[in-house]
C-alpha cells in the first residue's frame, strides 16, 4: 500500500507534503520528457461542448452522508448508456447513493432512468420504466441474459443487488430473488455480463470492495482533520461468480471458478479477450492492493495471473489505489491493452499487450499519465473522438476528500476531466485545454460513458458528479474524417454478442474491438462498436470472431454509417446511413 494513500491518520502533514512533492518532481521529469515530443496537431483539434442544460437533465447524485464519513460515499457511483427501449437510440440510466445511518431524508433518492428523444432532449421515464431502486447504487452492467432480445439491467449495491428483467415494452421487472443474484449484504462495485463458458447465454461477475459494517465503521483524521479511511481498515472482499443456468436462474460457482479463492478490493472490471484465445478473460482493477487479472480456459474456469503477466503492479512493483478499467488496442497492434485510474500522487497506469501473455506499464513513454498525478482518477476508456483510426483517453477526475485542501495543497476536491489525445506515433498529449468547455468544467466525477447520443457518427460523454448534477458533453469535432459502427446480433451465441471480437480492415488501418457488457469505473456503454478511420473511404473488410467459435466475413463495405451483423447471416435490417 502507497504511504500516501487516503486515510493516513496520525500523519505528519508536513513530512507528507514534502514526499508528495518529491514524488510530483520525479514522476514529472519522465512526463516533460515524453510531452515534448507529443505536441498535437492544430488541424486534429477535439471539441467537446457542455450541453447538459438543454438536455433536459434534472438528476442530481447524493452520496447518502451526514459527516461521518462512511466508506462508500467516496465510491459512488456509476452509470449505464444503453437502449433499453430498442428504438436506435442511447439512453442514459443514472445510479444514486442512499441515505446511510444518521442520515434523515423526506424523499428517498433514487436510480434515474433518461429516454434519449433525439436533439438532445431527454425525458425522465423512471417510473413508468420501473427502475426507481433505492439503493445504495454503486455499479452497473447491462446484458440480455434471458435472450429475449431486449436489455436487462443489473444493479451492484452497497446491500443487495437487483437485477431488473427488460419487459419489451420499455418496462422492468425486479427478479433479482428468482434469479438468484440478490449477493447478500455486501458493497458492491463493477459488474459485467460474460458467457464465460461459451454456452451461449450471460453469465455474471460481480466485484466486491470490501467487508463493511456500521459496527465496525473507522474514522480517521490527517493532519488533525477528519478524512475517510483507507480501504485496507476493512478486510477484503472475495468477488461473486453467477452461472446463467438458461432458464432464468443463477448458481453461484465463486470457488469452483476459481474466483473466489482470492479477496481483493475490488473497484473497476472490465471483462475482455487479452489473449487472442476465444474465450473472455476477467480485469479488477483493487484498490490499495494488486490487480487481479483472472485467465479463463475456456470453460469459465480462471486462473489470477496479475503477477505472471505484469498487470498487477506499476513500473516501479507498487500497488496502486485502482479505481477504473479501460480496455481497448491503443496502438492499432491487434491486442487489447489496460488503462487503470488510481488514486492522488499515482500516474494512472497504460498496461501495453505484449502479445505474449505479458504486458508493460507505458505509461511515462508514452504520456498516458499526464496531468493525472495531483488527481484521484476514476471513469475512463479509449475512444477515437476524432475518428482519425486511433484512440484517444478520457479521464474523470475529483477528489474524495471533501476536504482535501485544509491537509494537503497539491489537489483540489473539484478539479478538470482530462483528454489525451492519441497522436499516432503510439504516444498522448494533454489537449484539455484546447478541447472546448466541457472540459472546463469543475466537479467531482466518478463513473462515465461514452456513446454516439446523437446518431451523428462521433462519440459523445456523459459524466456521473458525486453530489451534483452529471455532465453530458456533445463531440462537436469537425473534420472530414470516415467511421464505422457495428452492432452485433448473436443467433447461436448470446444475442447481444457479449464477448465478440470484431477487425475492421480499411487500406492500412486494422482495428480491433469487443463488445463488452460493464466496464471503465463501475458503468456500462458502448456496445454499439465505433471505428474511426480517418480519410479511409472504404472498408475492405470487417471479422466477426463470435464468442462460440463462428467468423462472419464481410466485404467492401461503405462508410460513415451503422452496420447490424447477425451471426452466420451477415448484413441484416436497416444499414443506418448517419448525416
Amino acid at each position: 500500500m502507497s504511504k500516501f494513500s487516503r486515510g493516513n491518520e496520525k500523519a505528519n502533514g508536513e513530512a507528507t507534503r514534502n514526499a508528495r512533492s518529491m514524488l510530483h518532481f520525479i514522476a514529472r521529469i519522465g512526463l516533460v520528457w515524453t510531452l515534448a515530443s507529443c505536441a498535437p496537431d492544430a488541424k486534429g483539434q477535439i471539441l467537446l461542448r457542455d450541453v447538459t442544460d438543454q438536455t433536459g437533465i434534472t438528476f442530481k447524485h447524493t452520496d447518502g452522508g451526514c459527516g461521518r464519513r462512511y466508506i462508500m460515499e467516496t465510491v459512488s457511483a456509476g452509470l449505464a448508456l444503453f437502449d433499453y427501449d430498442r428504438d436506435g437510440d442511447v439512453d442514459i440510466y443514472f445510479l444514486n447513493g442512499a441515505p446511510l445511518l444518521g442520515t434523515k431524508v423526506d424523499v428517498p433518492p433514487r436510480n434515474a432512468l433518461y429516454r434519449n428523444d433525439g436533439g438532445w432532449k431527454f425525458t425522465e421515464v423512471t417510473d413508468e420504466a420501473g427502475v426507481g431502486d433505492v439503493g445504495y447504487g454503486l455499479g452497473v452492467a447491462v446484458g440480455d441474459y434471458d435472450n429475449d432480445g431486449d436489455l436487462d439491467l443489473y444493479l451492484n449495491n452497497y446491500g443487495e443487488n437487483v437485477l431488473y428483467q427488460n419487459n419489451g415494452e420499455a418496462t422492468f421487472t425486479d427478479l433479482t430473488k428468482k434469479a438468484g443474484v440478490v449477493n447478500g449484504f455486501k458493497v458492491g462495485a463493477g459488474t459485467c455480463f460474460l458467457d464465460m463458458d461459451k454456452d451461449g447465454d450471460l453469465d455474471l461477475y460481480v466485484s466486491n470492495y470490501l467487508k463493511f459494517s456500521y459496527e465496525k465503521h473507522v474514522t480517521c483524521t490527517t493532519s488533525g482533520v477528519p478524512v475517510y479511511a483507507n480501504p485496507r481498515h476493512y478486510p477484503a472482499a472475495a468477488d461473486t461468480v453467477f452461472r446463467n443456468n438458461g432458464d432464468g436462474t443463477f448458481t453461484d460457482v465463486s470457488i469452483e471458478s476459481g474466483v473466489g479463492l482470492y479477496p481483493g478490493w475490488g473497484m473497476g472490471i472490465v471483462c475482455g479477450d487479452y489473449d487472442n484465445d476465444g474465450d473472455t478473460d476477467v480485469f479488477i482493477g483493487n484498490d490499495v492492493a494488486e490487480n487481479f487479472l483472472f485467465q479463463n480456459d475456456g470453460t469459465g474456469k480462471f486462473e489470477e495471473m496479475g503477477l505472471m503477466t505484469g498487470a498487477a503492479y506499476d513500473l516501479h512493483g507498487d500497488e496502486q489505489g485502482s479505481m477504473g478499467v479501460g480496455c481497448g488496442d491503443y496502438d492499432n497492434d491487434g491486442w487489447l491493452d489496460f488503462f487503470v485510474t488510481s488514486y492522488q500522487s499515482q500516474l494512472a497506469t497504460l498496461y501495453k499487450n505484449l502479445g505474449d501473455g505479458a504486458f508493460q506499464d507505458v505509461t511515462l513513454m508514452t504520456g498516458a499519465g499526464a496531468g493525472t498525478l495531483p488527481n484521484v482518477t476514476w471513469g475512463n476508456s479509449f475512444v477515437d473522438f476524432d475518428n482519425d483510426g486511433d484512440r484517444d483517453i478520457f479521464i474523470a477526475c475529483g477528489h474524495l476528500q471533501d476536504n482535501v485542501e485544509l491537509f494537503d495543497d497539491t489537489s483540489t476536491y473539484l478539479v478538470r476531466n482530462i483528454l489525451l489525445m492519441n497522436t499516432g506515433d503510439g504516444k498522448f498529449a494533454d489537449v484539455s485545454d484546447e478541447s472546448g468547455d466541457g472540459l472546463l468544467v469543475k466537479l467531482s466525477s466518478r463513473g462515465a460513458g461514452f456513446d454516439d447520443l446523437d446518431n451523428d457518427g462521433d462519440m459523445d460523454v456523459v459524466i456521473l458528479n458525486s453530489r451534483e448534477k452529471p455532465t453530458v458533453l456533445r463531440n462537436d469535432t469537425s473534420n472530414a474524417n470516415h467511421w464505422i459502427q457495428v452492432r452485433l446480433r448473436g443467433v447461436k451465441t448470446n444475442r447481444d454478442a457479449v464477448g465478440a471480437h470484431v477487425k475492421v480492415v480499411s487500406g492500412d488501418l486494422s482495428l480491433i474491438d469487443e463488445v463488452h457488457s460493464g466496464r471503465g469505473y463501475q458503468s456500462h456503454y458502448g456496445m454499439r462498436l465505433h471505428f474511426g478511420l480517418g480519410k479511409r473511404d472504404r472498408v475492405d473488410r470487417i471479422e466477426v470472431h463470435w464468442i462460440g467459435g463462428g467468423v462472419d466475413i464481410l466485404e467492401d463495405l461503405a462508410v460513415d454509417r451503422l452496420l447490424t451483423i447477425t451471426e452466420g447471416k451477415g448484413l441484416s435490417g436497416n444499414m443506418n446511413r448517419h448525416p
